[in-house]
């Protein structure tokens, strides 16, 4: 037998897959119905504070190459998170659970993580590619190290027993330097990366087929960006990374594993595969670790860098 499970930040994983955020992850029944399909743990969508509407319809369009979509980080806000998520979940956890937040202003990254942590997260990710709208020109936080910094640090003040995990844009010069700015401020651990920027334009309509014009990339054609990002990040930091992005196979995760990363997200490989593609991705490394003599997993996160 392979021992697929890991640690993270103190938490047992009983494999490195998890759920990214932005895909299936409003109500406890469909994050159950993920863990029941073979996934190790699970990630809620992006949770506000309050309300947020999101973009107008359409907002999605996915091709057998990539997937684009500008939802707007759309959610009902904490209250119905911690009513129809966390309370329910929590009753028979069958895996562990990452709660997602997303914030506007540093100090509401503050609060919003505090109340997060009432819910009994097993870990807290933080969403730092929204804009700053304390910035002049509403630069993402996650964009510049001070910022980075910054919101880790009052995330940091204001949780209290809870690993607080930083998520990261590859939009950037230097991943690393940005990564190494939010260690300097206490960040357990990291989720690498959040979507590159894309677009696309029907040419029979001859217009762009998201009402925002633009929107986040992700699928199959972004996963050497996100083995890059990993990467740099643990070669930056050695700290725990969540590595996510066009990971849709076994050999995708192991991949991406070898890179650094010690759990690994999936999306829209559920686009692709179905909510079935994580029990078929874990089979498969199970295969690969058997006719390649590996008997734990931990054996290969960040071997390539031994190389």
């Amino acid at each position: 037998m392979v021992n697929l499970s890991v640690d993270f930040c103190g938490v047992s994983f009983r494999n490195p897959t998890v759920l990214a955020s932005g895909v299936w992850g409003v109500t406890a029944a469909a994050l159950r119905n993920v863990v029941a399909h073979g996934a190790g743990g699970v990630t809620t969508k992006s949770i506000w504070m309050k309300e947020n509407i999101g973009h107008r319809n359409p907002t999605m369009f996915g091709t057998e190459h990539y997937f684009l979509n500008a939802v707007g980080l759309s959610d009902a806000g904490i209250e119905k998170a911690k009513e129809e998520t966390f309370s329910e979940y929590n009753k028979e956890k069958p895996a562990p659970i990452i709660a997602n937040v997303v914030a506007s202003s540093i100090d509401d990254f503050g609060e919003i993580a505090a109340r997060i942590e009432e819910c009994n997260p097993d870990l807290i990710e933080v969403n730092i590619a929204c804009p700053n709208v304390e910035d002049s020109h509403g630069k993402p936080f996650s964009c510049s190290s001070a910022d980075a910094a910054k919101v880790t640090e009052i995330v940091k003040k204001r949780v209290k027993n809870t690993p607080v995990i930083i998520k990261l844009t590859p939009n950037v010069a230097n991943i690393g330097e940005i990564a190494k700015a939010c260690v300097d401020k206490g960040a357990d651990g990291f989720c690498a990366i959040n979507t590159l920027f894309g677009m696309g334009i029907d040419i029979n309509m001859r217009q762009p087929i998201l009402t925002n014009k633009s929107g986040g990339l992700s699928g199959p054609g972004i996963k050497p960006a996100a083995v890059k990002a990993v990467w740099e990040i643990y070669r930056a930091t050695g700290l725990p990374i969540i590595g996510t992005g066009g990971i849709l196979t076994g050999e995708d995760v192991l991949e991406i594993m070898m890179a650094g990363a010690r759990l690994v997200g999936m999306g829209t490989m559920v686009y692709y595969r179905g909510v079935e593609g994580f029990g078929l991705v874990v089979k498969e490394m199970e295969e690969w670790c058997k006719k390649n003599g590996v008997k734990n997993i931990e054996e290969i996160i960040g071997v390539a860098h031994k190389a």
